[in-house]
């Protein structure tokens, strides 16, 4: 009886030595994990879709792209360092004009311009989010709208750039994370393609009627209805020699060169912001490499002393009283080594402080 009693008491023992082992080798392993990035990872080597001709005009629709959000930084203060609201309000801006260049590249569109704020005359309107950025990931959410306030669609992109492509970027052709770019770029040329002439000439029309109704509601908010679904419809339009639209297709005229004007400045901010941006991300990535091999020596030589520390234990709790006098030697080793080991793998960490300076 005593002896069944003594073996459970045993077994219960190891068993709690065997799960405050698991327990804390979990514990390691989540704190080493990264930063959890939202939404769907795009492919390698994404292609971009460029015409095979040129298109005619009335194929083309322009696009507006509104300045990013630049969302908010990770709560984790570790996650944290080395960012800023500053560089986000940065990418806010470097995002859409370098998705600008990607889409004139192409041949599908039009105009294609980088807006401060909703334009009222958009074709097509893309307007985004940071959701992550930190130099080596980056998770974007986009949604492309029409005039007939249609929604193309609206996705959340990800990407973790591969080592080697922090090196070989073109300014305007190939960025870091070129494909999440011409994945975007793909899909609004894709839901493009599937617009009749028809609709595309409805979509123009409406863009100016939006526009018209903006300069002069009065004149021109009788030209569009809403259905209960939501989308802008014609009733009828405006003669081609209204002299009220033609005052508005003038100021129209005025308001795309002032749109151009401010591009060009844009693309200066984007050429300027071009060469420190990408330094910046991968020095970054450098930095947190090494603070990532570093902490993941410093993880492995503390499991390995907890482990030590606990078989120790085991050895001590788990056989007869003989067996523990004769194996004290080796528990008194394995728990100096274990400690030793636990102990190196801190220092380790504190190692990895320079590294998060840095950053």
């Amino acid at each position: 009886m005593f002896s069944t009693s003594t073996s459970l008491k045993k077994t219960s023992q190891c068993k709690t030595c065997q799960s405050l082992l698991s327990m804390f080798i979990l514990v390691l392993l989540v704190s080493g994990c990264g930063p959890s990035i939202p939404g769907h990872k795009v492919s390698d080597g994404v292609a971009p879709f460029v015409a095979t001709q040129v298109l005619p005009d009335n194929e083309l629709l322009n696009v507006s792209i509104k300045v990013f959000d630049p969302g908010t930084l990770p709560k984790d203060p570790d996650d944290r360092r080395g960012l800023s609201m500053g560089i986000r309000e940065a990418e806010a801006r470097f995002v859409p004009i370098h998705m600008k260049h990607t889409m004139q590249h192409s041949g599908y569109w039009g105009a294609v311009r980088v807006v401060p704020d909703d334009d009222p005359a958009a074709e097509v309107l893309v307007r985004g989010v940071i959701e992550y950025s930190d130099g080596e990931s980056v998770a974007l959410t986009v949604e492309a709208v029409d005039a007939r306030n249609v929604v193309w669609f609206r996705k959340t992109y990800a990407e973790t750039a591969r080592p080697e492509e922090h090196f070989r970027t073109i300014a305007e052709r190939k960025d870091t994370f070129q494909d999440l770019f011409n994945s975007i770029c793909n899909d609004l040329i894709k839901f493009s393609l599937t617009l009749s002439l028809r609709e595309i000439e409805t979509i123009r029309n409406l863009a100016e009627l939006h526009y018209a109704s903006s300069i002069a509601p009065d004149t021109f908010k009788e030209y569009i209805y809403i259905k209960e679904n939501g989308y802008y419809y014609i009733r009828h339009l405006p003669a081609e020699n209204d002299p009220m639209l033609n005052r508005v297709r003038s100021i129209k005229t005025r308001d795309d060169m002032l749109v151009d004007a401010i591009n060009d400045y844009y693309d200066m901010y984007y050429r300027d912001l071009w060469e420190p941006y990408s330094n910046w991300r991968k020095f970054r990535y450098e930095e947190v490499e090494t603070l990532r091999a570093v902490e993941r020596e410093a993880l492995t030589q503390q499991v390995l002393g907890v482990a030590a520390i606990v078989g120790a234990i085991a050895l001590g709790v788990g056989g007869d009283y003989d067996t523990a006098i004769r194996t004290k030697p080796l528990q008194d080793v394995m728990i100096m080594g274990g400690a030793y080991a636990f102990y190196s793998g801190t220092q380790k960490y504190q190692e990895g402080k320079m590294n998060k300076e840095a950053i």
